[in-house]
């Protein structure tokens, strides 16, 4: 059985290894693969691996041998699930694997637009602190959480522990979803729509798939919904904010301030309007990098492959 992995330098850059994939067939690795050599480099595998490289319908009928194809990740829009179901060919993700490190990123994010510890590292590096006349200074307000409203977009697994996170901070809580699960053991918590959830948060925090509803979500008009101190966090995906108008609110002080780790396109252009906007924090997409989401992910990629050679398949996005 050949086995193909399209991008897989991301997900294993030689800190982790490939021993038990090579297990169970002739594996072809690939670090990255351009959109047009899909077809060509995985020609003849009846297994594809793929993590953000592109597998459309032109790329599967160019494939009869296909059978499974694995998602390098929870996400699984980079692949044409309903032809691939209408080819018989099974497509399978890694739920919940990287949810710890993504709440550890949202907190890293709001800690450092709270505090700026970066800068005031910075400052003492370059003397500022030897040259002050106190004991102690500071160059930008200090924030504290407890008290404060956060308002969580997407509150399933990941938003469920950022809420976790956050009450642990004194902080109270208000949740949107498209399923409202009982939180009745939650002090302090409250669903509520977009619009008020905007409003009366001082803290909103992404954490939605992007589906069609959810693409452009945060815009000049929802962004002119928050309060003028409030901060915005993305660790979900890119497209659910349009990058000009938060921006636009940054630089008008509509908003106080955002961290991101994520952008509508990545990786970015050099013009891209967030890179100048003030008080705008922006990480490279590494909230599910850390090695230890990366080993889960990697084990239940192995797992995903065994069930599926077993006639059990698990994680499956097509059925």
């Amino acid at each position: 059985m050949k086995i193909v992995i399209l991008d897989g330098f991301t997900l294993n850059p030689g800190d982790l290894s490939w021993d038990a994939m090579k297990e169970m067939g002739e594996l072809v690795i690939y670090d990255r693969t351009p959109a047009d050599k899909v077809a060509e480099r995985a020609a003849g595998a009846e297994v594809v691996f793929t993590n953000k490289t592109p597998i459309n319908e032109d790329a599967l009928n160019q494939l009869p041998a296909l059978k499974f194809i694995g998602i390098l990740a929870t996400g699984y829009n980079i692949v044409n699930t309903e032809v691939a179901k209408v080819k018989g060919i099974m497509v399978a993700n890694v739920p919940g694997y990287g949810t710890t490190s993504v709440v550890q990123l949202t907190f890293a994010l709001l800690l450092e637009l709270c505090l700026h510890v970066q800068r005031h590292s910075d400052s003492v590096m370059d003397g500022k602190w030897s040259r002050s006349a106190d004991f102690c200074f500071w160059d930008s307000p200090l924030i504290e959480l407890s008290g404060k409203t956060m308002g969580i977009i997407g509150f399933g697994n990941i938003g469920q522990q950022v809420g976790d996170v956050a009450a642990a901070f004194g902080m109270k809580i208000i949740g949107n979803s498209r399923t409202r699960t009982d939180q009745a053991h939650r002090a302090n918590f409250k669903w509520a729509d977009i619009p008020e959830l905007l409003e009366q948060s001082d803290v909103v925090s992404i954490h939605c798939p992007l589906f069609p509803e959810t693409k452009g979500l945060i815009n000049k008009e929802s962004l002119k919904l928050m309060k003028g101190s409030a901060f915005l966090i993305n660790t979900s995906r890119g497209p659910i904010i349009v990058d000009e108008d938060l921006a636009d609110a940054l630089n008008n002080e509509v908003i106080a301030g955002a961290g991101i780790d994520v952008l509508s396109t990545e990786p970015p252009p050099p013009g891209n309007p967030l890179f100048t906007a003030k008080n705008c924090i922006i990480t490279p997409h590494i909230a599910w990098a850390t090695k230890e989401a990366r080993e889960r992910l990697m084990n239940v990629t192995v797992s995903n492959l065994s069930a599926f050679l077993q006639g059990n398949p698990i994680n499956v996005v097509n059925k």
